[in-house]
């Protein structure tokens, strides 16, 4: 529990009380102990399920995974601890997220007491109650606005079954899946799913829809094992068609207000590796909503080598008779092929959209900034689901 998954919007529910001015100053003055969060975590996770050992279903087999988010995630609660309302959105939707996992709030008891007991082991002769008291407020605040996020999104399933219905393995360590849902997925193109393989039950992965919606109920998701073991190697070598998996409700802030302002703007879209996927869905959903009269999309593959450009036939097939799709490949490690191609242009895009590993998203934007594009015509999910 307490693991993040990626910026979206926020399940609506009760209001949440902030956490005490102060408290991310006097919690980073006595941090020092605390760390690595690695050793913390470790005495959580003992104390908790020794004291419950029931709640240790609801993990993975392998608690590698979950340990690495919750450090991530304590170092997020800290850095954003002062700018609640930012960070209330964002756990608001992991609330909603967990209840696929089959949390309820009497497991957030169970986790703030083994917190209280593993704060004190490595916080030593040290720690304090007025440090401890802001670790708990700090604590409590995240957990109630998990729960209202939870409250909020009640009526949406907490995960669709799936069968896999295609599988083509692109690469040694990629493949596309295709999914069909038994009930009609509501998702929006640029939006992204966790997904759970019956090999490893409780281990969910995010991972992008590399389709508009379609009438058959199918999602394509590009998925590539960057390591041993894990949901995705599961997906990429374990799965055939025929299998069963479960997909998580849709994420995300990519998508495009088709009836606003975003329709009249020329698009620029930039997809590495697999954040190509929700670029692809993008482009689908456009053509296939017939908006693109008089205005221009180029869609940027970013890729280390040929070998990178995995789907390339697939986006040739969908940029056939649309004169206003332009498909630009960009091989290479750097980005000066973007740099590049913004030097070669009069005008910016009217909207930027990136997808792909964190260092391409951070260095695309940097690029786009400088090319005179407004930082709110530029957009990404945090996490970049489509990169793994």
């Amino acid at each position: 529990m307490l693991a993040p998954t990626g910026r979206s919007s926020a399940p609506q529910g009760p209001a949440v009380e902030p956490p005490e001015p102060g408290d991310r100053d006097l919690i980073l003055r006595h941090l020092a102990p605390l760390l690595p969060f690695d050793a913390l975590i470790e005495v959580l996770y003992d104390a908790m399920f020794v004291r419950r050992p029931y709640l240790r279903r609801l993990f993975p087999e392998s608690m590698e995974f979950q340990r690495q988010h919750l450090a991530h995630m304590f170092q997020h609660l800290i850095d954003h601890l002062d700018r609640p309302v930012e960070l209330d959105a964002r756990l608001r939707a992991l609330g909603a997220d967990h209840r696929k996992l089959g949390v309820w709030p009497a497991h957030y008891e169970a986790f703030e007491e083994s917190l209280i007991s593993a704060l004190r082991v490595r916080g030593g002769q040290l720690w304090t109650g007025q440090v401890e008291a802001a670790w708990i407020r700090m604590l409590r605040f995240a957990v109630a606005a998990m729960v209202a996020g939870a409250e909020g999104a009640a009526t949406e399933p907490p995960f669709w079954h799936g069968e896999v219905v295609g599988h083509e393995r692109r690469r040694p360590d990629l493949a596309v899946l295709r999914v069909r849902t038994g009930e009609p997925y509501p998702y929006r193109a640029g939006q992204y799913a966790a997904l759970e393989s019956p090999l490893l039950p409780h281990t969910w992965r995010t991972y992008s829809v590399a389709c508009a919606p379609r009438e058959d109920r199918v999602l394509e998701f590009h998925v590539r094992r960057t390591s041993p073991g894990g949901v995705s190697a599961a997906l990429v070598e374990g799965t055939g068609i025929g299998d069963q998996i479960r997909v998580g409700p849709p994420r995300g802030s990519l998508s495009l207000d088709l009836e606003g302002s975003d329709v009249h703007r020329d698009l620029l879209l930039v997809g590495g590796g697999t954040g190509l996927a929700p670029m692809k869905a993008l482009v689908e959903e456009f053509a296939a909503a017939h908006r693109a009269r008089g205005r221009r999309v180029r869609l940027v593959v970013a890729a280390r080598g040929r070998d990178d450009l995995y789907d390339w036939p697939a986006l040739v097939e969908l940029a056939a008779n649309r004169s206003w799709l332009e498909l630009t490949p960009m091989l290479g490690p750097d980005l000066e092929g973007l740099a590049a191609l913004l030097r070669g242009h009069q005008s910016v895009p009217g909207l930027a959209l990136l997808s792909g590993p964190s260092g391409m998203v951070a260095g695309a934007r940097s690029l786009l900034l400088d090319a005179g594009v407004p930082d709110h015509r530029i957009r990404y999910d945090g996490s970049t689901a489509g990169s793994r």
